[in-house]
């Protein structure tokens, strides 16, 4: 009851000015609604960014040659063997911890369909191409294996350029133009989204890679730009890595020791520096939420001196009638932590707001966690009894006498 009727009195006193009491929790509620929306909006950027490192394949591994030094300077395309479509048959062949692999290669051309055309992604591959990235076929399907030894003209679509070049048709078993070349488009991929480094997925033409080489892009017989492995599981990712980099280190002649011509990256390690990122940006934002609530708090300690200077008659009165000093005490604490709480609250329901404004314009699932709302309210509370402190012990240190003559 003493606690209850003590809000009670805080919540009186602190109605006496309400305009002032808005002002003095606004540095509060911009703190709190900073901690809360920028939580969510790293566990949103978390959970979006993971979904898209997923959406690369399933625990893919990317290998593609590395450039070389060259009389001192790293030259642009880098000397010595490459990778090629046979470096791609023996890392299936030898590496155990491997369950198929994609060589890919890569160009940009325009894709024309009747009046309409396109820029886009032109990737030559295998049919592993799509085991590895875990895509799956919408419309259509898959090229048959004797398409990639005739080097058949045939493409698979992205959902954006069919929307670009077959805007509400049908695009599947009609033609395609790409540089002198007809090609019958056999299916439509599912839909990816953005990439984690930026880029439309879905904005790409699969092909043959045979087909590729003889039509689209001239390259040496079996070169080719990169390569998708895919590990047998998650856990079996790394002796794959390892696997790969013995396998292909021995096919190149490379010795331990030596930078090898090729560069090899894992989900993980996107995954890693996506991490790093988002955690810094979030300690940096929490950092800037930290100074709002102290500033808040300077507010309420400040605006709690006033009080006590208005209300030293009342306070005299007080411990003329019995008040002890731990009652004063009380009685001020509990009106700067109610001031903190009122501004805790306020910046939750502004950090809310955000968060579902946020959600809608980035296309982010966000949320708010349970825990972080419990910390930011724990830390306004705090605020108060920290900043609220001084003010009340000196309202309890008042000379009854003094306060009862005070004007």
């Amino acid at each position: 009851m003493t606690v209850l009727r003590g809000i009670w009195l805080a919540l009186r006193a602190i109605a006496r000015n309400p305009l002032r009491a808005s002002l003095t929790v606004l540095g509060i509620l911009i703190g709190v609604a900073a901690v809360v929306t920028v939580t969510a909006l790293a566990a949103g950027a978390r959970d979006s960014v993971s979904s898209q490192i997923q959406s690369l394949g399933t625990n893919a591994i990317m290998i593609a040659p590395q450039n070389s030094n060259v009389s001192g300077a790293r030259s642009l395309t880098g000397t010595g063997p490459r990778l090629t479509e046979e470096d791609a048959r023996a890392i299936v062949r030898e590496a155990v911890s491997v369950r198929t692999a994609a060589p890919i290669l890569r160009a940009r051309a325009q894709v024309i369909a009747g009046d309409k055309n396109c820029s886009t992604q032109i990737i030559g591959s295998t049919r592993a191409f799509l085991e590895v990235r875990n895509w799956k076929v919408d419309e259509g399907a898959v090229w048959a294996e004797h398409d990639e030894q005739a080097k058949t003209k045939v493409v698979l679509i992205g959902n954006t350029v069919k929307k670009r070049v077959f805007p509400g048709e049908d695009p599947v078993g009609k033609s395609v133009r790409i540089g002198r070349y007809a090609y019958r488009v056999v299916g439509v991929l599912e839909t990816k989204g953005e990439a984690p480094i930026g880029g439309d997925q879905d904005d790409i033409v699969l092909m043959p890679i045979g087909s590729m080489r003889s039509r689209v892009i001239r390259t040496p017989p079996g070169m080719i730009g990169m390569m998708l492995v895919s590990a047998t599981g998650a856990e079996t990712t790394d002796n794959a890595v390892r696997q790969v980099d013995g396998i292909l280190r021995q096919r190149h002649r490379i010795p331990e020791g030596r930078e090898p011509d090729f560069w090899i990256r894992t989900q993980k390690e996107f995954q890693a520096t996506q991490a790093a990122i988002y955690g810094f940006l979030t300690v940096l934002l929490v950092g800037i939420a930290t100074i709002s609530l102290v500033v808040g708090g300077i507010g309420v300690m400040n605006i709690m001196l006033v009080s006590v200077a208005e209300r030293t008659r009342e306070i005299g009165i007080r411990m003329a009638i019995g008040a002890r000093e731990r009652d004063i005490r009380s009685q001020f604490l509990t009106e700067a932590v109610v001031l903190a709480l009122t501004g805790g609250l306020a910046g939750t329901g502004v950090g809310l707001a955000a968060i579902a404004g946020l959600g809608r314009a980035l296309e982010w699932p966000m949320s708010l966690d349970p825990v972080s709302l419990a910390l930011a309210l724990t830390a306004s509370g705090l605020t108060g009894v920290i900043f609220g402190f001084f003010p009340a012990r000196r309202a309890s240190k008042l000379d009854p006498i003094v306060a009862l003559r005070h004007e």
